[in-house]
């Protein structure tokens, strides 16, 4: 059983939701950079730019979040790994302080466990952020623990709906990806991207934003073991 991360297990922000947090970002990241005198591009140039980095590849390939960084404030950074990080931790800090883990899914990823599922948690990470802050957010969530795997895109070197990302966490299971069930609420990224990847897809419409989709859909996590054991819909974990 393979979950994606944000608005599955976790809330942080929809997509028209990221330009205020990316303005804080790149105030964080310019203030560090001008007090070390190693930028002197106004914050208003810089923001500018960061909208235009703002997009992934068109064949999903990973694009390491340094890079961006080196061409929004023009400096090198491939000389110096500690600041690349440091500038990483600066852009995710105000993505991870609006985190918020669902209240079904701990106790769900848990009943799964329970039941021999194996677990994993497979997802895009903003901007190619490094998967070492990912894992640690992840830990401080409480969901690190709560599965067997954590597969982000820097692992693989692919961003979903990519089949090699699904492939990869197929493995990191130890199972066939037809053999996984994939459970996301993008259509395209999550489900579409799985389906093609010879996975079951079930979609989570948190906010009902897809009430005419046709394929498996279920509106929270206790409705997903629900689907899977025929219980009464909307039953809760003991």
């Amino acid at each position: 059983m393979l979950f994606d991360l944000g608005n599955t297990l976790a809330a942080y922000y929809r997509a028209e939701q990221f330009q205020p947090i990316l303005k804080v970002a790149i105030a964080g990241m310019l203030s560090e950079l001008e007090s070390r005198g190693l930028t002197r591009v106004p914050f208003e140039p810089a923001f500018a730019s960061a909208l235009e980095e703002n997009r992934e590849a068109a064949d999903f390939r990973f694009t390491p979040m340094a890079e961006r960084f080196e061409r929004i404030f023009e400096v090198s950074l491939a000389d110096d790994p500690l600041l690349a990080q440091q500038l990483c931790g600066l852009f995710l800090r105000p993505i991870f302080a609006i985190a918020r883990v669902y209240d079904d899914a701990l106790p769900v990823l848990d009943r799964l466990r329970r039941a021999g599922f194996p677990l994993a948690i497979v997802s895009n990470a903003p901007w190619g952020s490094p998967p070492n802050l990912w894992r640690d957010e992840m830990v401080r969530l409480g969901l690190g623990p709560a599965v067997d795997s954590t597969v982000l895109c820097g692992d693989v070197g692919w961003r979903k709906p990519a089949r090699e990302i699904f492939a990869f966490a197929a493995a990191a299971v130890g199972r066939r990806p037809a053999e996984c069930i994939f459970v996301g609420d993008d259509p395209h990224w999550d489900i579409a991207g799985s389906r093609a990847a010879g996975m079951r897809p079930v979609l989570i419409d948190r906010d009902r934003r897809h009430e005419r989709y046709p394929g498996e859909r279920v509106e929270n996590l206790h409705e997903l073991w629900a689907t899977l054991y025929g219980e009464t819909a909307g039953a809760t974990v003991a």
